[in-house]
């Protein structure tokens, strides 16, 4: 019996294509024609239709920089006067203690690192960058409740350095300095200012690598790349080396700066009202 226009006529082509591993389909006349193969993996998606591995887009670079300026602006009067007057009521205690020691100044210890860190006064630039570094962290706070807990943190930290001066009053030796500083108006003037007591801990070290650590942290959160948070570890490198370089502190002096920061840094973001966009 017949199998009307299925005869072997039919069917050849559609078993040849079988064999051939060709997909086949049906034509005008009703026979099955062979597809061409399709290429492998070409039912795959197109990483670039794959949203999860697109490159990151313009909106999505442009978004943490977007949100890091609103900070910025968000009570941007309140903070420089709140950051202002916290530096000048530090500095009436700082130098009180400066000049009121309770007991005899100890001379700090030079070290090998002391010695190999020649005298550069072009580091001043960044010594004096510090008084900009240090209110960053608080120009990014999205509250006053949130720019107080900072304020209350930071100012533990100046509080118990103070408190070691007041205890453990020390001092830098004064270095026999290769050049003549009244060539550098900018260096006499801070000599003058700020001279070598409160050593250690060192105060600039410490709050420099504490606002540095919290940087950091608000950077992390608002999504920022890599390459602002590499400039803000240059930023603090730089400010402690400096302390070094223009002979305002030791290497002892530096050390526990930076430990003072870290015992304060960790405890300020643990125990931190939780941050959320401007309010």
């Amino acid at each position: 019996m017949g199998w009307g226009g299925c005869g072997p006529s039919a069917t050849a082509p559609a078993t040849a294509a079988q064999r051939s591993g060709a997909a086949a389909v049906t034509n005008h006349d009703g026979n099955l024609s062979p597809l061409k193969p399709r290429a492998p993996g070409a039912d795959a998606v197109p990483l670039s239709r794959t949203p999860e591995l697109q490159p990151p887009s313009h909106a999505a670079a442009a978004s943490w920089t977007t949100t890091l300026l609103s900070l910025v602006r968000h009570r941007f009067g309140l903070k420089f006067v709140g950051v202002s007057g916290f530096m000048w009521l530090f500095f009436a205690a700082y130098f009180h203690l400066l000049r009121n020691p309770l007991r005899p100044v100890t001379e700090m210890p030079l070290t090998a690192l002391d010695h190999w860190v020649s005298f550069q006064p072009g580091a001043l630039a960044a010594y004096v960058s510090l008084w900009l570094y240090v209110g960053i962290p608080a120009g990014l706070m999205p509250s006053l409740r949130h720019l107080v807990a900072y304020g209350l943190w930071v100012g533990s930290l100046c509080l118990a350095g103070l408190a070691v001066f007041y205890v453990f009053p020390t001092a830098v030796p004064l270095p026999l300095l290769p050049v003549d500083v009244a060539l550098h108006p900018g260096f006499a003037l801070l000599q003058g200012v700020d001279a070598a007591g409160n050593a250690c801990p060192s105060l600039h070290v410490a709050t420099a690598v504490f606002s540095a650590l919290w940087i950091d942290h608000l950077l992390r959160r608002l999504g920022a790349p890599h390459w602002p948070r590499a400039l803000n570890a240059a930023w603090v490198l730089l400010i402690v080396y400096s302390t070094l370089a223009i002979k305002q502190h030791v290497a002892i002096d530096a050390a526990a700066g930076s430990a003072l920061a870290l015992l304060f840094a960790w405890p300020s973001m643990r125990w931190f009202p939780a941050l959320a966009p401007p309010t």
